[in-house]
């Protein structure tokens, strides 16, 4: 199937004022509920990695769950999932990071990596960059490295993507919007 930009940007709510007044919140629920929107995301995602060598998929808390699962299943690859703070049972690592709401944490089972593996990063959306920066700084501190970090979509007005570079992180997204963009 080929990758629709017009279709799926048409499929990615703005919610006005979420969570707080002047944030235009992208609401993916509409284009999950579209089988032929989703299976367009996955299969472009698919396409862009079937051939890569990364060894794990890690998907953060909560919506890149959906995305990241797919993707993890369809190219035969471990599923690390990236959680918010007291949501893994087991012995976790922690990272801080700042959102544009507030302060906040990611964890990840201290045992879900290993030095020598490659992870795929992937989430709904890349805003400022937080929850990606604390995920590669936990794959970082298990000693595995980052292969690229992608997500459906890119406010880049907000840094993120720029930030994830700087840090010698490769981006990909399917699509972008203005902050102001309807």
């Amino acid at each position: 199937m080929i990758f629709d930009e017009f279709s799926i940007k048409t499929l990615i709510r703005p919610v006005p004022d979420f969570p707080k007044a002047g944030v235009i919140f992208r609401d993916i629920t509409p284009l999950l509920q579209s089988p032929k929107a989703l299976r367009m995301v996955a299969d472009s995602l698919i396409q862009r990695y079937v051939e890569s060598g990364f060894s794990h998929v890690g998907a953060l808390d909560a919506r890149g769950f959906i995305i990241g699962s797919i993707i993890a299943y369809e190219l035969n690859r471990p599923l690390i999932l990236f959680r918010k703070k007291g949501k893994l049972p087991a012995d976790v690592l922690a990272a801080s990071y700042s959102t544009e709401y507030g302060e906040a944490y990611l964890e990840v089972h201290a045992d879900s990596l290993c030095e020598g593996d490659s992870v795929l990063l992937l989430d709904d959306l890349i805003a400022t960059g937080g929850t990606l920066v604390a995920a590669a700084q936990l794959v970082r501190r298990m000693g595995a490295q980052i292969h690229e970090a992608a997500a459906i979509i890119d406010l880049p007005e907000l840094g993120g993507s720029r930030k994830l570079q700087d840090m010698g992180i490769p981006t990909f997204t399917l699509t972008a919007f203005e902050l102001n963009e309807r």
